[in-house]
């Protein structure tokens, strides 16, 4: 009976503690080249700052380097994977939204409004939790819409990296002291007369980035 509790507070430890050194270590040791800081202009009512879920170990602490002082949420799924992630990021002091596209739907959606009506930053991996990969969901685009929030998304590119090839985000990790590419973007999403309009829309933004 005690293995469970045993195993528990072993990722829980590895979350808190040993998870946001490494990761913050590897952050800092990259060689980065980033265009267009002009889009990280945030709006009065907050932004949605995002990158592929391929791409979140650059993604977050970027989140962090570039809104330093500003209230940060992260959308974690509520998986185990997402427990681990969880415990990472609020030692590195982000605030969390548990849930996903696919459990805790409505409650994400009322919180992540909640979030940006108030003026705050919310970090999310636009394909994830499951997929499918660099592809937007609806979701986001018509939160984005409805609350007149900017998405300002990080086209992230790693030089020198370690490809998880059988995950379906195709999970990166880069690689020390390597050089890395980011290029931000903003996109004003704009009001939508029907769903069509809404998913077109949404579509064509993920073709592009």
């Amino acid at each position: 009976m005690s293995k469970p509790q045993h195993n528990s507070s072993a990722i829980q430890l590895i979350g808190k503690h040993v998870l946001p050194k490494l990761l913050l270590l590897l952050f800092k040791s990259l060689r980065k080249d980033i265009k267009n800081l002009d889009a990280l202009k945030l709006s009065s009512t907050g932004a949605i700052f995002s990158f592929w879920h391929g791409h979140m170990l650059t993604g977050w602490l970027l989140t962090k380097q570039c809104f330093p002082r500003h209230p940060a949420f992260a959308i974690v799924s509520l998986s185990k994977d997402g427990e681990i992630l969880s415990n990472a990021l609020q030692a590195l002091h982000f605030k969390l939204v548990r849930g996903s596209s696919s459990k805790g739907k409505e409650l994400v959606k009322t919180q992540s409004k909640d979030v940006l009506e108030k003026g705050f930053l919310l970090s999310v991996t636009p394909d994830g939790p499951r997929g499918p990969r660099c592809q937007f969901k609806y979701g986001l685009v018509r939160l984005a819409s409805d609350t007149r929030t900017p998405i300002i998304f990080a086209k992230i590119q790693h030089h020198s990296k370690w490809v998880f090839r059988k995950s379906w985000d195709q999970f990166e990790v880069p690689k020390p002291f390597s050089k890395v590419n980011i290029e931000f973007h903003r996109i004003d999403v704009p009001e939508f007369q029907d769903e069509m309009a809404l998913q077109l829309f949404t579509h064509e933004l993920s073709e592009k980035l």
